[in-house]
């Protein structure tokens, strides 16, 4: 928990500082004048400040964002004794529209810009490796039957492609089938394109413990058999495959239960392929009154699932330059699946809005134990979704200003004082309503699931 916590505050400070230098620097360069530049929010009083030229820099005490104090600007502080004065060349006001909206959009496009540098430098250092979708024999295993019902999914389907696009990544199903409309399968040889009911993402929010509902197909291995089993001098070995139940061959774990069944309270026959040998060893077995064969199943690594011919893993390396173009697409497909989600967190048939998460949310996204590449990757992904709620055209955020300015630049009229007071106002009532139901979320989700 506390490495999380450090990970998350880390991450939230480098954010918010660039995204505020968005704005400082677009502003300084068009001799703006910035009155303060704030890490976190300094109600009252400040935890650090100091004062260079004619800016104000700090840290305040309220880890809620941060912020820049443009001159001449009606922003969060509603400085109205400033905005009675006669315009000055320096302020905010008194520059071109143009220049003006640089300066709003300076923020989102610094954090756009840092996810995709994040992820090119990823994709240098650590590559890329995933399961290929279309490798997985014998289709997917679909491990919570009630939810695979809801969506339509059987064990043993192949998942082809949701909203028409063609999936390469087996990591990719779970997040497409979420954002999706449509799932187009293979059963039994056979191509059904199916809709994904509008709440299935609310299902899945319902009961938490089995949103991850889908895996590959694994074999039927032996990891340990407790001196308690009645197997337990059979013979069997931890690692062993087995590959037949009495008569029946098993390719896979999921086709077991069924089989044994077959032979409760019977005596029957395995037989088990071991690693390091050629041949299968017959093992003769007792089947218990409530089919089962007293043993803990084990879980092969997904190397030894290749070397079995389970599934395929594709590894990439890049070099510098192959990762630069490798990164923007990981920005631009990042950038997409939110707004996708998004999408459906707004439409109140979906149900998604129950799973809007506040700051403990995004703080358990961050791993246990501290690791560069998660690091880096959930901050680059954090920092999109503050690009992207942050250009929204909601009054107090960047992009409610931008809404105003280009009204201005298209009717050539600007918003009186008055309206992007109340704007403002608005925009903030808003934004704290918001957050305080996200936060709300986190809350109930601590205290009842």
């Amino acid at each position: 928990m506390t490495v999380q916590i450090i990970q998350f505050f880390v991450s939230l400070s480098i954010l918010i500082v660039l995204h505020e230098f968005g704005h400082f620097l677009p502003a300084r360069l068009f001799n703006t004048r910035v009155e303060k530049f704030f890490l976190f929010f300094d109600v009252k009083f400040a935890l650090f400040k100091k004062k260079i030229g004619d800016t104000v820099y700090g840290i305040g005490w309220l880890p809620l964002g941060g912020y820049v104090k443009i001159s001449g600007m009606i922003d969060e502080s509603m400085d109205r004794a400033q905005m009675a004065e006669e315009p000055k060349p320096w302020e905010f006001r008194s520059k071109p529209a143009w220049q003006r909206l640089i300066i709003m959009i300076g923020g989102v496009t610094v954090n756009f810009l840092l996810a995709v540098i994040i992820y090119i430098g990823l994709s240098y250092a650590y590559g890329d490796q995933y399961i290929k979708n279309d490798s997985l024999k014998g289709g997917v295993w679909v491990l919570e039957e009630e939810i695979g019902e809801k969506i339509g999914i059987q064990t043993g389907d192949e998942i082809l492609a949701v909203d028409g696009q063609a999936l390469d990544r087996f990591s990719a199903v779970f997040l497409e089938l979420v954002n999706g409309s449509e799932v187009t399968l293979r059963r039994d040889g056979e191509v059904i394109t199916q809709p994904i009911p509008v709440d299935f993402i609310a299902t899945l929010i319902d009961d938490e413990s089995k949103a991850r509902f889908l895996n590959y197909r694994i074999p039927f291995m032996v990891g340990e058999v407790p001196e308690t089993s009645q197997n337990y001098n059979a013979g069997l070995q931890p690692e062993d495959h087995i590959t037949q139940i009495g008569n029946s061959p098993i390719e896979f774990y999921d086709e077991a239960a069924s089989i044994i069944e077959q032979y409760k309270g019977q005596e029957t026959t395995l037989k088990v392929q071991r690693k390091d040998e050629a041949f299968e060893t017959e093992i003769r077995i007792q089947v218990s009154d409530s089919a089962t064969i007293g043993i803990i199943p084990g879980a092969a690594s997904v190397y030894r699932l290749e070397e079995m011919g389970y599934l395929d893993i594709q590894e990439v390396e890049y070099g510098f330059f192959e990762a630069i173009p490798a990164g923007i697409q990981k920005g631009a497909n990042t950038l997409s699946s939110y707004v996708k989600q998004f999408k459906k967190i707004i439409n109140p048939a979906t149900g998604a809005y129950k799973g809007v998460g506040g700051f403990a949310a995004i703080g358990s996204m961050f791993p246990k134990e501290w690791d560069w590449q998660s690091f880096w990757s959930t901050t680059a992904l954090i920092s999109i979704i503050l690009a992207f709620m942050n250009i929204l055209p909601i009054p107090a955020l960047d992009g409610g200003h931008v809404m105003f300015l280009l009204y201005e630049m298209i009717s050539g009229r600007k918003p009186s004082d008055k309206a992007l007071e109340i704007g403002q106002m608005i925009g903030f009532v808003l934004l704290m309503s918001l957050l305080l139901f996200a936060n709300g979320n986190d809350l109930f989700r601590f205290l009842f699931k």
